[in-house]
């Protein structure tokens, strides 16, 4: 028998605050969803970006080139619950515009959150191709 348990709930409203801003392209709602000292590993990227303020920097060179988030839907959604920390996992189908080419993709995505009193911030993002 399963527990509840009301954090996972709150984490999933995190991901989903994140997921939707991400979404409609808000770049601050986006950022605001994650701390300070957030980590991103991407694998579009060559390295990692260490820290929030590190990931804006690249996002707003990608919008300055024509970036734009055009659609992006979650599925397959897991929340492991570690204490103070909690990790969700999903796979995520994400239609983005460089410039004038639209791109699709579908890629795996674990999202690290911690809790700071009743709100869950993302501290880790890191996204992966997703086989098969």
């Amino acid at each position: 028998m399963t527990i509840y348990d009301p954090r996972h709930d709150a984490v999933l409203r995190a991901a989903r605050t994140l997921i939707d801003a991400f979404a409609r392209n808000d770049t601050d709602a986006y950022f605001d969803a994650f701390t300070e000292d957030a980590t991103f590993l991407f694998h579009t990227l060559p390295a990692p970006l260490l820290s929030r303020a590190a990931y804006r920097e690249v996002w707003a060179g990608w919008q300055a080139d024509g970036f734009a988030v055009l659609s992006c839907a979650s599925r397959n959604a897991h929340i492991s619950l570690q204490g103070e920390l909690a990790i969700f996992m999903h796979d995520v189908d994400t239609h983005v515009r460089f410039g004038h080419e639209d791109t699709h993709s579908s890629e795996r995505e674990t999202i690290v959150f911690r809790q700071y009193g009743n709100r869950w911030l993302a501290c880790h993002e890191h996204l992966s191709v997703q086989s098969g």
